[in-house]
């Protein structure tokens, strides 16, 4: 099966900097696909070329097959970081307009339903909640009844309820059949939605697969973490890996039993352990490093 996109070799430079280098990759239809990757890692600016909003100086994406052009803007949505709407205008009246600029689409009252907006249809968009928002901004780029949507990090600055709410939206519309890119700083929401990931990092890729294999091809142990007020001794002293995370204690080990003996052989109490699998925040931090990016 061909895929629906396909990234060859994508190059942009910039004076003085290279922020994308030589990125390839293929989106299979109907999955999630995520874009990862630390501040200036080059994500951005991938996902803008892929949008056609930004040319890239050498190498190409293509769209089922064929350069990016009147098919693709017909048949792709996009929901920005950041959109400015019209003031005074309703919900339905904001959804309505942009159904407007599309000769094909679906009904205003399906993507009403679909992104939950009916309690909210009549409400003046300045005074939507951010959650209620990012719905919107949703529904408007489901206006033209996407085959492929770009989300870019549509969760940023929801509180957990929103976000896990967006999250079931995303997945009702992968359901549907559609094909989704998906760039987003949190770690849990890119495993919860994302049938394959990207990990970006200064312009390359590199790492690329589901992100159950990736974390296997990685890591073979689990982490203990413990208050680091509890610990109580130079971490440099400890038979194992011990990494200082804020106000806790982490201890990687393939050996549980042997971590909780080198533990209480040094007095150190175990009431407040907690033992928990390698994620995707490890596999990040594993590729990328810990250093501040700004």
């Amino acid at each position: 099966m061909e895929p629906v996109i396909q990234v060859r070799d994508l190059v942009k430079q910039y004076p003085g900097v290279r922020a994308v280098d030589g990125v390839s990759f293929e989106i299979p239809e109907g999955i999630c696909f995520g874009l990862l990757g630390p501040n200036g890692a080059g994500k951005t600016t991938t996902v803008e070329i892929m949008e056609g909003v930004t040319a890239p100086t050498s190498g190409s994406v293509l769209y089922r097959g064929e350069p990016l052009g009147a098919r693709f803007r017909a048949e792709a949505g996009i929901q920005f970081q950041k959109t400015a709407l019209q003031d005074f205008l309703t919900v339905r009246e904001t959804l309505v307009m942009f159904r407007r600029l599309y000769s094909h689409g679906r009904d205003v009252d399906d993507v009403i339903r679909l992104c939950a907006l009916e309690q909210l249809v009549g409400r003046d968009n300045r005074k939507l909640s951010g959650g209620q928002l990012q719905r919107l901004l949703l529904g408007i780029a489901l206006v033209n009844d996407p085959q492929v949507l770009f989300l870019d990090e549509p969760t940023t600055g929801l509180d957990p309820q929103a976000r896990h709410n967006f999250w079931d939206l995303i997945r009702a519309i992968k359901a549907e059949g559609r094909t989704v890119l998906l760039t987003t700083h949190y770690m849990e929401e890119a495993y919860f939605l994302c049938d394959v990931i990207a990990i970006m990092d200064r312009g390359k890729i590199i790492a690329e697969g589901p992100p159950s294999r990736l974390l296997k091809e990685h890591f073979d142990d689990v982490v203990l973490e413990l208050p680091r007020e509890e610990f109580g001794i130079d971490p440099a002293t400890f038979p194992l890996p011990v990494m200082l995370a804020g106000d806790r204690v982490e201890i990687s080990t393939a050996d549980v039993e042997l971590a909780l003996r080198a533990l209480l052989d040094r007095g150190i109490p175990v009431r407040h352990l907690q033992i928990r699998p390698r994620n995707l925040e490890d596999l990040f931090l594993e590729l990328t490093g810990r250093e501040l990016r700004t």
